[in-house]
């Protein structure tokens, strides 16, 4: 579990087709105290840390995990948003998150607004009934604002004010029209939408 918070910008390293695609990601963590198994939120996706060395770790990324995930993040030299697991009294100053990616949508622009910046992004139909004005969302694992919400006839269009702290500390501020993102909704719009859906 996460809170969308991130709290490192790592690099691929290396990428390697194996039975699965091993990842080698360069950080600033202390890895003595990230233990094998552990769970590293890497631009909004849980994966398992699998190997480490003094300033890298090493992850593995099945088929359905790539099928499932914003292409060209998994490819030597891009850049990475991390986050640890949260611990218990941590403070959780993002929202829920869980590293589970629901869709990926597509940048469809961005515009200086004072010292922010506005992104629109289009996200797939099968997510559009999850994105609320006012709630929470996941972009490559940073937690978000919803500030717009509007249905076109392949999804929805919906707006996140990028301010300049998140932009330094994140990699949205490469954010460009066409770039795929990871979306993960509000886990309790996801539960909410389920109960809804079994009652009809």
């Amino acid at each position: 579990m996460f809170t969308g918070i991130i709290t490192d910008v790592g690099q691929v390293r290396s990428a390697e087709q194996r039975g699965d695609l091993r990842l080698v990601i360069a950080c600033g963590y202390d890895l003595a105290t990230v233990d094998l198994g552990a769970s590293i939120a890497c631009s909004g996706v849980c994966l398992t840390v699998v190997d480490k060395g003094e300033d890298w770790f090493a992850v593995d990324l099945s088929a359905e995990t790539l099928s499932r995930t914003a292409g060209g993040l998994w490819q030597e030299g891009a850049r990475l948003n991390l986050e640890r697991s949260l611990r218990v009294g941590d403070e959780l100053g993002g929202h829920i998150v869980t590293g589970h990616v629901d869709g990926i949508g597509r940048v469809e622009g961005a515009a200086v607004v004072g010292d922010s910046t506005r992104v629109t992004i289009v996200a797939p139909a099968e997510i559009e009934h999850y994105i609320a004005a006012k709630g929470s969302i996941a972009l490559d694992g940073v937690s978000l604002t919803v500030n717009e919400v509007e249905p076109i006839s392949d999804g929805v269009r919906f707006a996140i004010n990028i301010i300049p702290h998140t932009a330094e500390q994140t990699t949205l501020r490469d954010l460009a029209p066409g770039r795929p993102v990871n979306i993960e909704i509000d886990i309790l719009a996801r539960y909410i939408g389920r109960m809804m859906e079994l009652r009809r």
